[in-house]
């Protein structure tokens, strides 16, 4: 499988689930909010965040993404990527959206996560 490394530092952002999105949230070249009943999820670029705003951001992460468009069908794609990361003790954040999967990487995790993926048999571009 192809991966990119993405070039932007990003933040984890847990808010109140009825609190409404904030204007800085959906800035950058990605960004993810989710909405439950139990909290307000944002991950977005770091350079995005006011900590003096926030109790609950975990800063320092790399974004992974796999290239290219994943049909439906097809299955094992995360597990490929996240058991070879789980049995070298490398924390990851999972997302999907519509076209492909993405995998938030601790920033001082990021050369080991991109040698056992590699490892595991994957490609970085």
């Amino acid at each position: 499988m192809n991966l990119v490394i993405l070039d932007t530092q990003f933040s984890v952002v847990k808010l109140s689930p009825t609190e409404a999105i904030p204007s800085w949230a959906g800035k950058g070249e990605f960004f993810s909010i989710t909405r439950t009943n139990e909290e307000l999820s944002i991950v977005c670029p770091t350079s995005n965040v006011s900590d003096e705003l926030l109790k609950n951001v975990e800063h320092d992460w790399k974004c992974i993404k796999v290239v290219g468009v994943l049909d439906f069908a097809l299955t094992g794609i995360l597990s490929s990527l996240a058991n070879p990361l789980a049995e070298n003790n490398i924390s990851i954040f999972a997302m999907s959206t519509f076209n492909t999967d993405y995998l938030l990487i601790k920033v001082d995790s990021t050369g080991k996560a991109k040698s056992v993926l590699e490892n595991a048999g994957h490609t970085f571009l």
